[in-house]
This record gives C-alpha cells, sequence and structure tokens, in this order.
C-alpha cells in the first residue's frame, strides 16, 4: 500500500483521467475521514489531522483543477509530502474562520505568534507544535498572523504508547494570551490516527 512509506512521490499520483474514474468515491472517503479528523477548538479555529491520504488527495485536486503538469506536480509533492505524516508524528491544518472580513483581520492581528502556542497533550505529556517552515506565519510588519497554519507534532515514544493505549485524554491546547481553548479528541479519532499516522 503507497501509504505504507510514508510519502508521496510522482509514481503515487493519477493521470487526470484516471483521477476523474474515481474522483467521487474518494472524496465521499474524504467527507468520512473528516469526521475523524476535524476538531473545533473554541469559536474560531479548525484543526484537521492530516493523512497520507488526505495530502494525497490535496495534490490530485491542486492538478485538477490546475491542469499544471509535471512542473506543477513537483511543486505540489514539494508543498504537501512534507505534511504526511512519517510515524511518530501528527500534522495538522490550523485554520482560523471568521466570514466578516473586518472582524477576521482584527482577530489575527491580536494572535501574532499563535504558531509557538499550539500543543498537542495525550496521557499527561505535552508535546508543542512545530509551524512548518516554509512561510512566516507571522507577519514581521505588522504582527497579523496567518489565517492557516501547518503543524508538526513529533511524538516521544512515551506520548506515542500513551496516544496508542486509548488511556488518559488527548487534547490540543491553544494557550495565546487573546486565544485560550483546548479541544478534546475522542476515542475513534485516536484510534484512527493511531492507525494511519503512528
Amino acid at each position: 500500500m503507497p501509504r505504507d512509506s510514508r510519502t508521496i512521490t510522482a509514481a503515487d499520483i493519477l493521470s487526470l483521467s484516471d483521477y476523474e474514474q474515481i474522483r467521487k468515491e474518494k472524496k465521499e472517503e474524504a467527507i468520512a475521514r473528516k469526521k475523524l479528523t476535524r476538531l473545533a477548538i473554541g469559536p474560531y479555529a479548525t484543526a484537521l489531522f492530516e493523512t497520507w491520504d488526505s495530502m494525497w488527495l490535496q495534490i490530485q485536486e491542486m492538478l485538477r483543477i490546475e491542469k499544471g503538469g509535471e512542473e506543477q506536480l513537483k511543486d505540489e509533492l514539494a508543498a504537501y509530502d512534507p505534511m504526511v505524516p512519517k510515524g511518530g508524528e501528527l500534522t495538522m491544518t490550523l485554520l482560523f474562520e471568521i466570514d466578516d472580513e473586518v472582524r477576521r483581520d482584527a482577530f489575527l492581528r491580536s494572535i501574532g505568534g499563535i504558531e509557538d502556542h499550539i500543543a498537542l497533550s495525550v496521557g499527561g505529556i505535552e508535546v508543542r507544535a512545530q509551524a512548518e517552515a516554509d512561510v512566516e506565519r507571522t507577519r514581521a510588519s505588522d504582527g497579523k498572523a496567518s489565517s492557516v497554519h501547518f503543524l508538526h507534532f513529533d511524538l516521544p515514544p512515551e506520548a506515542v504508547a500513551a496516544w496508542k493505549s486509548g488511556e488518559g485524554q488527548a487534547m490540543v491546547l491553544i494557550d495565546h494570551p487573546n486565544y485560550g481553548h483546548a479541544a478534546l479528541i475522542g476515542p475513534d479519532a485516536r484510534a484512527y490516527l493511531a492507525r494511519e499516522c503512528l
């Protein structure tokens, strides 16, 4: 199974015509997967735990939309393969969503540096998030945070064991002074992510 390699290569990507034949099924799988991997953290943050399958689908969809061929494929692999969990790690896309543009802008300006205030706690072990280093997540010029963050949680062996045991609580914590919230990760999500990522 390709996902067992914990990386996505060009060989894993289907042609646009082949992908079109299975797209409906893959989109339905994604909807079912999001029931296990999507988590609301407070009123404005949504966490999406990523897997090989979610990143593969993202690449296929980007190629379908933009039709950029081989050159685009290189860029998409470079962008999304790093977010495939490599074993002993969980990865997450964290989104801040506010419909009103003025309120959203004011909110994002109030949470600068939030990427340094995110952690995963499992069985009493806290693991701080590490932001994907591809772009600046808080603008140096005005302290405005991005509305999208790509995060890695490198779990030490004891945290992996605690996660897989299903015992104790697992949660995502945000401890920014202007946005302090936590959300529990349910047992079904823990079991799914243990199988797919750890």
